[in-house]
């Protein structure tokens, strides 16, 4: 390889560059402010740069790659084994600077700024509905308190919480009216926010024709789809769909026939076999390795016939 190797180990205000060169050559092994990084790397020629994967990667990723070098990003699963001495900064780079030239190394694709900023709404909204079920189990609670049982499910409990204060005559004390008062005001402006979010995933679907494109797999949305674009793009860091399914954590056992069953049969017949929750892995994965195949070879999807 020509190119100088350099591994850098990422922090919050300063980070440890090891560099070497085609032949083994210590060029750098100190650490830097995080001011210093980006004036370190415009002086030194087109190289390859190992970066463990964390919450800043991407963006340096993104800077170091326009300055001209070619930049892996790399779990730190591959970088442990070849740590040398004590756990430290310095020495994690060092061991970066080996893992990003091993060919067993899994690499992750750098995510654009707009794949990031699509994630960051994926996780606010995954936090508005968490907090959403946590009001409503302390709503169900409180109003149990009083001998109130409330239905199963989200939204019988919502039409029924105006019902309880409107209720005169279930001796609910006034203070706890007022606490469910306010907590039912506080659920009516999450349930706001998740809707506004969700115009958002609209908005982002109308943009993007591969989203466009795996939503016509069955079982698949807005959510899921921009959440699979944002993550993996076209799916180019995969090589085939099982391996995207693996990724995914879905690893189910294959079934397959000489012909070309029909989805809901073949579903009907996982169950009876495998049990639901098996089924629902398998047909998980089968979905996965279809939209790979649908994002890494630009087609389109052509459902079976019912």
């Amino acid at each position: 390889m020509s190119l100088s190797i350099y591994g850098i180990d990422l922090a919050k205000h300063s980070f440890s560059i090891h560099g070497e060169d085609a032949t083994g050559k210590v060029l750098i092994h100190k650490t830097i402010s995080r001011s210093k990084v980006l004036a370190t790397f415009a002086n030194i020629p087109p190289a390859l740069i190992g970066i463990e994967a964390c919450g800043a990667s991407h963006y340096w990723a993104r800077k170091l790659t326009k300055l001209g070098h070619t930049v892996k990003i790399m779990a730190s699963k591959y970088v442990a084994p070849f740590r040398t001495g004590a756990k430290n900064d310095l020495n994690d780079a060092a061991a970066i600077c080996v893992a990003v030239t091993r060919p067993s190394t899994r690499f992750v694709k750098i995510k654009s700024a707009e794949q990031q900023a699509i994630l960051m709404l994926h996780r606010a909204r995954d936090n508005w509905v968490h907090e959403r079920t946590a009001l409503l189990n302390q709503i169900r609670a409180i109003m149990a308190e009083f001998g109130i049982i409330t239905p199963k499910g989200r939204h019988a409990l919502q039409s029924m919480i105006p019902l309880v204060l409107e209720d005169a005559d279930n001796q609910l004390p006034d203070l706890a009216r007022a606490i469910i008062a306010d907590c039912y005001e506080h659920l009516c402006c999450i349930n706001q926010r998740i809707s506004d979010q969700e115009h958002f995933f609209d908005m982002l679907i109308s943009r993007s024709h591969n989203a466009k494109k795996i939503m016509k797999v069955a079982g698949i949305g807005p959510i899921t789809a921009t959440a699979i674009i944002a993550s993996v793009g076209k799916g180019e860091q995969f090589d085939k769909g099982r391996d995207f399914a693996a990724w995914l954590g879905l690893v189910p056992t294959q079934y397959s026939t000489g012909g070309k069953p029909r989805l809901s049969l073949w579903c009907k017949s996982l169950v009876e076999r495998r049990g639901l929750k098996r089924a629902i892995v398998a047909l998980a994965a089968k979905n996965a390795r279809i939209v790979w195949s649908l994002l890494y070879h630009d087609t389109e999807y052509a459902p079976m016939n019912n």
